[in-house]
């Protein structure tokens, strides 16, 4: 039933059945953003039913529209929107009454989704561009550490010194000072020196001795006894227990470290040996009756006597450094010291070895501690400070083999 107002519209295509063509909508040119107006809806007869297509949110206006018949559907096509961010479309609720229709007209609004993002254009093949706020800031070249005053970069809260010779020896100084061996094997050979010595000059009180210190060679010949495993245990006792992996860590140079080895055992022995002969030979000196020494025969008797066990001590620690063995290095200085003179001994009843157990004698190490006194055992031997110049000889041959051994072996 129609209103008498207003004239009988035509069927729709939904009504009749009759399939009608749909006008194609015009392409609608990118206008500047405008803001959304609804479309005037025409007016409808009661009853009717009427689908109108919302025209989505875009921000490009919208073309102009066709004319549409009460309760027909147009569906128009809208180019699609550009992507902005700062815009988006709200979404629109179905109403089922609205302005300008009549009553029992229920509209629906087809809302229109949201316009998809444009597809980006393709890229040339290559990396990707670096936007510039990622680009790694180049920092200036900064200077290395300085490990001794820290001019700049990084500075070690620890501070850190270049080491020296004078290093070297204040290690060894105090391993030598501190370990017990060396404690009770000075403590020992100042004990025979001295007790021996003292001792000698007392059982020879009364009697004439040319010169008179002369007697005083038994007590260092017992002393020397105790500086031969002196000697070798300074260097082969960190073989022993792994230490010199401590010390060539420390210092890398291994001539360094021989070197002040040395120095600081050699000092020492030559102190305290030299002052042991000297308190001898003064007791000597006020005991026993006999010819007043010379200054050269004095001097051979202290400080002679000290350089002579001083040296044969170096000669022993150069074995050490050769052999790494305790054991092996005590026992074959103690051969070089002994052996000669007891194998003399044997020959001396041979003819034919006469001229070789003389030569034994002569350069043997109590014969040449018996020259420094003034007392050898044969008068045609080394005399004065002779012996003292050949052992020194052999000790520094020992002790520069010892020094390129150092060298090329490991640790």
């Amino acid at each position: 039933m129609t209103s008498p107002q207003q004239p009988q519209p035509e069927r729709g295509p939904h009504e009749t059945g009759a399939q009608q063509p749909m006008p194609a909508a015009p392409p609608m040119p990118p206008t500047a953003p405008q803001p959304e107006q609804p479309a005037a809806a025409p007016a409808q007869e009661a009853g009717t039913m009427m689908l109108q297509a919302q025209q989505p949110p875009a921000p490009a206006a919208p073309g102009p529209t066709l004319a549409k018949e009460a309760g027909t559907m147009m569906l128009q096509a809208q180019p699609l929107p550009q992507q902005q961010p700062q815009q988006q479309p709200q979404p629109q609720p179905l109403a089922a009454h609205g302005p300008g229709r009549d009553a029992g007209t229920m509209m629906l609004q087809a809302q229109a989704a949201p316009a998809q993002a444009p597809q980006p254009q393709q890229q040339p093949q290559g990396p990707p561009p670096v936007p510039p706020q990622a680009q790694p800031q180049q920092q200036p070249h900064q200077p290395a550490a300085n490990w001794q005053g820290g001019q700049a970069g990084y500075v070690s809260p620890i501070p850190v010194n270049n080491t020296h010779f004078g290093h070297a020896l204040a290690s060894e100084w105090t391993k030598i000072r501190s370990v017990r061996s060396t404690i009770w094997t000075l403590g020992v050979m100042v004990l025979l020196i001295v007790g021996i010595g003292l001792l000698t000059a007392t059982a020879m009180s009364g009697h004439a001795v040319n010169p008179k210190p002369a007697f005083g060679y038994f007590s260092v010949m017992l002393g020397t006894l105790c500086i031969i495993p002196l000697g070798v245990l300074v260097i082969s006792s960190e073989y022993g227990t792994g230490m010199i992996r401590t010390t060539m860590t420390a210092c890398p140079s291994r001539a360094r470290v021989l070197g002040a080895k040395v120095i600081v055992f050699f000092l020492l022995a030559f102190v305290i040996t030299t002052l042991a002969t000297t308190l001898v030979t003064l007791a000597m000196s006020g005991m026993v009756d006999g010819r007043e020494p010379t200054t050269d025969e004095f001097l051979r008797a202290t400080v002679g006597a000290g350089l002579y066990v001083s040296t044969l001590g170096l000669l022993a620690l150069a074995v050490g450094s050769l052999l790494r063995h305790s054991a092996g290095a005590i026992s074959a200085l103690f051969g070089v010291v002994l052996l000669p003179m007891l194998l003399a001994v044997f020959m001396l009843g041979s003819e034919s070895l006469k001229s070789l157990s003389q030569a034994l004698i002569n350069y043997s190490v109590p014969n040449s501690l018996a020259t420094l006194y003034g007392i050898p055992f044969l008068p045609d031997g080394p005399q004065g400070w002779t012996p003292l110049l050949i052992l020194a000889g052999v000790t520094a041959a020992a002790l520069t083999a010892a020094f390129v051994v150092q060298e090329q072996r490991d640790v």
